[in-house]
């Protein structure tokens, strides 16, 4: 996993004392993206009804995978004091698939997110002429 025991340095003992409860958190929300992987993968080809191990290991590498982005976000992010979507994006600028798809998906969430800010407007217009 992430946390080595001989830890970066810096965290010395708090990195040992987090690692218990790192995995037993794991541990606790195991099986949480199961369906949506199983649809995931039916959509990449596989069974409609994939084994469960393989569900399993599927989720355990995509926890892992986000988990490490985000610790390295974070490491990005210490010297401003704040994570932003930027420092996701800088994470993975050179994998330009994966930067182009979340590019367009943060773009896309902006346009939803100013159509519901019309649509409200138009609510509250009708509503204030009745």
């Amino acid at each position: 996993m992430h946390n080595p025991p001989s830890g970066k340095g810096k965290a010395g003992g708090g990195g040992q004392s987090q690692q218990p409860s790192d995995s037993s958190s794991l541990k606790r929300k195991r099986g949480v993206f199961q369906k949506d992987l199983q649809h995931m993968m039916y959509g990449f080809g596989d069974d409609p009804n994939p084994l469960p191990e393989t569900v399993s290991l599927v989720e355990d590498i995509v926890v892992e995978y986000i988990t490490d982005l985000v610790h390295k976000a974070q490491d990005v992010a210490t010297k401003r004091g704040k994570l932003l979507t930027e420092d996701f994006l800088y994470l993975i600028r050179k994998d330009l698939p994966k930067l182009h798809r979340c590019t367009e998906l943060l773009s896309m969430n902006e346009e939803l997110k100013q159509a519901r800010k019309a649509f409200e407007v138009d609510e509250e217009k009708l509503a204030n002429t009745d």
